[in-house]
């Protein structure tokens, strides 16, 4: 299982101490990820931040990720950068159960979990479908992201 990354003292700094979900606004599946967060998040633990935005950017730039694909969802604990199946398996943790019970992906073996996501992350668009554009939080849901997180 691969260990967390730990997120620069200066990006938790932008990020305000907040944990945050980036995910791709263009990609159906990684929004659908977004929504059934925001639904499910009762606590309201995760800010969000869109991977097309220049934070979101800087965000994959950090640990050394592509700013033109964006393959992986990121989860942001504590300060710790979660990736791939790891990354969902974080923010399940985080929602209590019976959605915890879902974390135990994280233990699936990577000869097994790392070519599954990857799989399914190069093939998002065809199996799930895109927008035509980013997805834009209305004035309701902004709250929710973090400045400069949407832009």
């Amino acid at each position: 299982m691969p260990r967390p990354i730990p997120l620069s003292p200066d990006l938790m700094d932008r990020l305000n101490q907040r944990d945050i979900i980036v995910f791709d606004g263009e990609c159906v599946l990684c929004s659908g990820f977004f929504k059934f967060m925001l639904h499910h998040d009762r606590r309201q633990r995760f800010d969000f931040v869109l991977a097309q935005s220049r934070l979101g950017a800087d965000l994959y730039r950090s640990i050394d990720l592509p700013t033109d694909d964006f393959e992986t969802n990121l989860v942001i604990v504590e300060g710790q950068v979660h990736q791939r199946l790891d990354a969902f398996a974080a923010a399940m943790r985080c929602l209590g159960w019976p959605w915890k019970a879902l974390s135990v992906c994280r233990f699936l073996p990577g000869v097994i979990k790392n070519p599954l996501y990857h799989l399914i992350a190069r093939n998002r668009y065809a199996i799930f479908g895109r927008y035509d554009t980013c997805m834009m939080p209305d004035a309701g849901l902004r709250s929710r992201f973090i400045a400069g997180g949407w832009t």
